[in-house]
């Protein structure tokens, strides 16, 4: 009687072919704060990470080389957001394929849009994994695979943070929208055109990144260093490292021409001085070099070891021809043990981003072409890019070498008293207890397309960032977490209060 009396005050129905576990949890899909969303997720696990894995096990790498209409940044890009949507669509949900670049998975309803932002595309898994990069292997708590933490195992807690929301019936003031990219690591040409088409959020976040909340990106611009001073007769014959700017490359090759007994030796012992890995092979009158770094997200170089810049470090004693020596010379001088940008005058800090870094992703020399050095900057939120360019270019022109910039996206900010803010700051401690500090990155994320967005998530305070490295991994329980956050986040910013 006293429950049937509580029931009549509050004006709920009650079916009494219903137990009392399953009456409470009719209660709870209308009442938010009445769901553990930890709790619920922890139910969904296996479904994660079976779907996780599914995802991690479609290659989706770049492939210009079969660029076309119908798949504009290759098959496996492709077929990775395509399995996305098809999940959404499985479950109910709003789809679109916005000329295969981009999509989104759609539920509620209203005027105002809530963005969540992630990529299905990844970075080439390079060599040395202790477990296959594209196959999800589960060891100790942790998901193996290229992809993730960047930004598949993100991309997928939000994802099931909505399956959730939506199962439980909570009553939505905002329609929700994940969308996907699938160029997020060559240049965001995927999110480009989806808004060239498609309303922009009113609010949104990206989970490609860290808790508690990101408030500031650095910019990011892509410079190119380049020179054409040769000689008709080049010693080094090639030079190559790296394929992204956006990673520090892991290993490098030259080919040069050089009568040198002691080359071989003294490769060696540099190996040594510097913990590396490499060979050298002499084929006639020529000696190919192999050295191998470590690889690292651009975003903060002096995590990783840079193969091209130790490779030039280690012939400045050996070329002489002015081309070869001029790019060798340039490439040790500019960007060995120097990750700041000091010798290009290129140097900078605020207090509110930090320092402004800056990473030789690809570099490649041949007589034919000469020499050219594509480097991801990633500079300070009230940093003077064009005074300091001008200043780059002066030191440039005494080295023999020209600098052009390929790309440039500016710096992203919202501020702390923003209720975007506020309100996942609220989520966020609510879920872990912890307080919700604000944090500036040098990485790129989603957020930085929207007109009132930041990074949330997912890795969390402490954790090992293996975004772009040999044996990335994601940390199963702090998926959960994640999911459970996400959760929330999506009732605090899109439910009816």
């Amino acid at each position: 009687m006293v429950m049937f009396a509580f029931m009549l005050v509050f004006g709920y129905h009650y079916d009494f072919s219903m137990n009392g576990v399953e009456y409470l949890y009719e209660c709870g899909r209308r009442n938010v704060d009445m769901i553990n969303w930890l709790t619920e997720a922890k139910i969904r696990q296996s479904e994660l990470l079976s779907e996780l894995q599914q995802l991690i096990q479609i290659p989706s790498v770049l492939d210009e080389s079969l660029s076309s209409s119908a798949q504009p940044f290759g098959p496996e890009p492709l077929r990775a957001l395509e399995w996305m949507l098809q999940k959404g669509q499985e479950a109910g949900m709003t789809i679109k394929n916005v000329d295969q670049m981009a999509g989104h998975i759609e539920m509620g309803e209203g005027e105002e849009l809530l963005g969540i932002l992630g990529h299905v595309d990844v970075v080439p898994a390079g060599k040395g994994w202790t477990y296959p990069p594209f196959e999800g292997h589960i060891e100790n708590d942790r998901l193996y695979g290229r992809g993730a933490i960047d930004d598949k195992g993100p991309t997928m807690a939000a994802w099931m943070a909505m399956k959730m929301v939506k199962d439980a019936g909570i009553p939505l003031n905002k329609r929700v929208r994940l969308i996907i990219g699938t160029d997020e690591e060559s240049g965001f040409r995927c999110v480009k055109r989806y808004f060239e088409k498609e309303e922009m959020p009113h609010i949104g976040f990206a989970p490609d990144a860290d808790f508690p909340i990101i408030n500031a990106e650095k910019g990011i611009a892509t410079l190119r260093f380049s020179t054409t001073n040769l000689e008709s007769k080049e010693q080094l014959q090639s030079f190559q490292a790296g394929t992204r700017t956006n990673m520090v490359p892991d290993v490098a090759t030259a080919v040069i021409r050089i009568n040198n007994d002691s080359i071989e030796s003294e490769f060696e012992l540099f190996k040594q001085q510097h913990k590396l890995k490499g060979e050298a092979e002499v084929r006639h009158s020529e000696v190919h070099l192999t050295l191998e770094g470590k690889s690292a997200h651009a975003m903060e170089p002096n995590d990783g070891l840079n193969a091209g810049v130790y490779l030039a470090k280690f012939l400045v004693d050996f070329v002489t021809t002015s081309g070869s020596k001029s790019f060798i010379d340039f490439v040790s001088s500019s960007f060995y043990d120097d990750s700041r940008g000091r010798s290009l005058g290129m140097q900078f800090s605020d207090d509110v981003s930090g320092d402004t870094t800056l990473n030789a992703g690809i570099l490649a020399f041949t007589p034919l072409s000469g020499g050219t050095v594509d480097v991801s900057l990633r500079y300070s939120v009230s940093y003077s890019f064009d005074m300091k360019l001008t200043e780059c270019q002066s030191i440039c022109n005494v080295k023999g070498f020209s600098v052009d910039v390929l790309s440039n996206s500016k710096p992203h900010y919202v501020e702390e008293s923003d209720e975007l803010i506020q309100s996942l700051s609220r989520v966020y401690e609510r879920q872990t207890g912890e307080k919700a500090t604000l944090l500036a990155i040098g990485g790129g994320t989603y957020a930085r397309v929207l007109q009132k967005g930041v990074a949330f998530g997912m890795l969390f305070p402490g954790e090992k960032d293996v975004a772009h490295q040999v044996d990335e991994f994601i940390d199963i329980p702090n998926l959960i977490k994640a999911v459970a956050i996400y959760a929330d986040a999506i009732c605090e910013l899109a439910s009816k209060k």
